[in-house]
């Protein structure tokens, strides 16, 4: 539970900076007349180095989502967030799982998880001011996604591609997304050469027509003496379901209309800051968001011919919760061995629960009641304690420097599940767990170089990390589990290389080797399940010999930094070894399915990425450029020679945007190519069936319209007309295990033509 609820957290928001808005009309500063419509090439990241640097001096690739283009494209979702960088997707599936998921087996709902270079779920390692986020957690009657912050509470997303898991550990085995939040500094602190005002904050409204959704979101910050500033902002968010391209309203599987849906969404976030001195600063952060959804699962009635159920009513609520409670200390020290230290410490705890409710009568055995009552109640949690120590120093001569930034990292994880209900299939049991209580531990040690040597910068690194799996107890999951659970422990030593060369003042060669590592988790280990539909037995076993996933990864990059063109360009090419596949088919016959998360022995992921602005200079007194982005990836399991099915098809970007002091528009035009029959292995997806084809997404081509007016120096209305033409289109993420020949395919369909509106006052 949030410490303090956010309904009254975000009326005490907006009603003081409803009191102070009219105050604080003259004072407010002037909104850039050149907001970013992309994201572009920005100033500084933290996530590459694990502190502060310019985006320019590191030797790999790396974005920055600005606060200024969430909040004028008015992205929702991650999907949104991102959807302009090359390589980089999210899957974001229809809500129509159904309640048993014996019949959409392996469907998803909401936002599973970032892809990165055709690698996705959790080896991206995601986390909230440098904090772990919770894991996804799926298995075949239940899924858990990671959807579990808001984007309301962000002023950047930083984007780190590529195999990170020298300075973060396993989880960054396919790139890192870390969402920076606000300081009470970011709206005390209005220039660098104005005094810091004693109160100032935010408030914004806005609305989306593809989900009818309404977020209300306010910030006040303040200044209680010289050292102490403080920070409370709150944010909800209500909508319907996501609207597709789908006509039929059927209520029965051929559905294509979306289900009905209620979603509500809340989120908190508190700071106090305190400075005693100069060399010391320390961040108190608490963080709460839940997100809730009831579905009325038209979509599932109807007649299931493989079991016989007439399904009568089905329909679900979920809801998901995390709360964050960090201390960041900063320190300046000036000694022989550190000039800076920071230490954090993090108590985290996440939860999903789902409870569906499936009313069906039994047309094959007439002894059975006429009308059953099925209940599924899916639960899913973690527990984290995160503990980081980091130190950096500076060491100078003549022509050169170095800076060490070194450290210890110590994550926690308490992992546990039930599932309960009433009328399971048979032969389970209720309640019972896929996998048993566990607690998952990792400790590292890292360091990491940079080495400045003229023109050259060398950047050599070495992390060394031990994990483990520990099984705390068998506790409804053996029995009825035919084996009892067992632990897992390993190590790594997980060194890196990246080399800069600024050959000119405009252009610089970067190069980056990297070894990747993960461990597999809790639920690959010791998942169970067994269920019989019909005439067949469906089993998932456990895999306790799986072994750790490892890369290799290699990157060339070119950077242009000219007057008006900047532009980066990265080829890549990395070799996985026994990457793991969750749940693959491993025997089938008439009688008997058997599932089992395995090892993929080598595989191998290259491609490249094009991105850029060019800037037009002046035009009829307002200010024009243009963004692009391309991206392109290949991936092939090199055993069997199949292809990669989590590898995207390439997308290409392209942005027009003018600026005036008092408005600006943007048009943003994207490409996605078909996926190729020839780039999907069949074999691999779970829930395909022999004779059948997977769907494969045709090319499509987008336009969004958008429009910035700041009305006063304090206030701006932005509004954005998306997929202009109504242009019926699919996402490859979207589909993954749908067939070709499927009636309801227009469900999986993006939203036709919306709009959206925000009002946004500063204060």
């Amino acid at each position: 539970m949030p410490l303090l609820p956010t309904r009254t957290a975000l009326s005490l928001a907006v009603a003081l900076a409803c009191q102070t808005l009219a105050q604080a009309q003259t004072a407010a500063p002037a909104p850039s007349a050149t907001p970013a419509a992309h994201a572009a090439l920005p100033m500084m990241v933290v996530s590459g180095a694990r502190q502060e640097q310019a985006v320019d001096d590191l030797p790999m690739s790396a974005d920055i989502i600005s606060e200024q283009a969430l909040r004028e494209q008015q992205s929702r979702t991650l999907r949104q967030a991102l959807q302009d960088l090359p390589n980089v997707d999210v899957r974001s599936s229809p809500a129509r799982l159904a309640v048993s998921a014996a019949s959409s087996a392996f469907a998803r709902d909401g936002n599973m998880g970032v892809n990165i270079r055709g690698l996705g779920g959790n080896r991206v390692l995601m986390t909230v001011d440098g904090i772990r986020m919770p894991r996804s957690y799926v298995s075949r009657s239940a899924m858990f996604d990671r959807e579990y912050l808001s984007l309301e509470l962000f002023k950047r997303i930083e984007i780190i591609r590529g195999p990170a898991s020298a300075l973060y550990g396993g989880d960054g085995m396919a790139g890192v997304l870390n969402f920076v939040t606000h300081d009470p500094q970011d709206f005390l602190q209005t220039s660098p050469d104005a005094a810091p005002k004693a109160i100032g904050g935010r408030v914004a409204l806005g609305w989306s027509e593809e989900d009818h959704g309404w977020t209300e979101t306010g910030t006040v910050a303040g200044r209680a003496s010289e050292q102490l500033q403080w920070m409370l902002t709150a944010s909800a968010r209500q909508a319907r379901e996501m609207q597709t391209m789908g006509t039929n309203h059927a209520q029965d599987s051929s559905r294509t209309a979306a289900d009905p849906l209620d979603a509500r969404d809340r989120a908190l976030l508190g700071k106090l800051v305190f400075k005693p001195d100069a060399m010391q600063r320390h961040t108190l952060t608490l963080e709460h968001s839940d997100k809730r959804q009831d579905v009325d699962q038209l979509s599932s009635r109807g007649l299931t011919a493989s079991t016989g159920k007439k399904i009568l009513d089905e329909y679900s609520s979920s809801k998901i919760e995390r709360d964050r409670l960090a201390w960041d200390g900063r320190f300046g020290l000036r000694t022989d061995w550190a000039d800076h230290m920071r230490a954090v410490v993090s108590y985290q705890q996440a939860s999903s629960r789902r409870i569906g409710h499936s009313f069906y009568e039994n047309t094959k055995t007439p002894t059975s009641p006429p009308i059953t009552h099925s209940i599924r109640d899916n639960r899913y949690k973690e527990r984290t304690w995160q503990i980081d120590l980091q130190a950096d120093k500076v060491l100078r001569g003549d022509g050169w420097s170095h800076r060490l930034v070194y450290g210890l990292d110590h994550v926690r994880n308490d992992i546990s599940n039930l599932y309960d209900g009433q009328a399971p299939l048979a032969p389970e049991v209720f309640p019972l767990k896929r996998f048993p209580d566990t607690r998952e531990t990792s400790t590292a040690a890292y360091l990491q170089a940079e080495s400045d040597l003229g023109n050259w910068t060398l950047t050599p690194g070495l992390r060394l990390e031990h994990y483990s799996i520990h099984v705390k107890n068998q506790n409804l999951y053996y029995p009825p589990a035919p084996e009892p659970a067992r632990s897992k422990s390993g190590s790594a030593v997980l060194p890196k290389l990246g080399v800069l060369y600024r050959a000119t003042d405009t252009w610089s060669v970067f190069g980056q080797y990297a070894t990747g590592f993960r461990a597999p988790e809790a639920g690959q280990v010791n998942d169970r399940f067994r269920a019989t539909v019909g005439a067949t037995d469906n089993y998932i076993i456990a895999n306790p010999d799986l072994k750790p996933e490892r890369s290799r990864g290699v990157e060339l990059g070119l950077r242009g930094r000219m007057q008006q063109l900047s532009v980066d360009a990265v080829v890549f090419a990395n070799r996985y070894s026994n990457l793991i596949e969750d749940a693959r088919l491993i025997q089938s016959t008439p009688t008997k399915q058997v599932f089992q998360t395995v090892n993929v022995e080598r595989a191998r992921i290259h491609g490249f990425e094009f991105k850029g602005i060019y800037d037009w200079g002046s035009v009829a007194d307002g200010r024009l450029r243009t963004s692009f982005s391309y991206g392109q990836t290949r991936g092939r399991d090199r055993s069997s020679g199949a292809p990669l099915n989590s590898v995207s098809p390439a997308q290409l970007s392209l942005g027009l945007r003018y600026d005036r002091p008092q408005w600006g528009v943007y048009a943003d035009a994207r490409h996605y190519w078909a996926k190729k029959d020839k780039d999907i292995d069949l074999v691999s997806i779970g829930n395909s069936k022999k004779g059948t084809t997977q769907f494969a997404t045709p090319a499509a081509t987008t336009l969004d319209l958008g429009a910035q007016w700041r009305f006063q120096k304090n206030m701006r209305l932005n509004v954005a007309l998306n997929n202009v033409t109504d242009r019926k289109y699919w996402r490859w993420q979207d589909v993954y295990g749908v067939a070709a020949g499927s009636t309801a395919l227009d469900a999986y369909t993006q939203p036709g033509r919306n709009l959206k509106l925000s009002l946004v006052a500063d204060f």
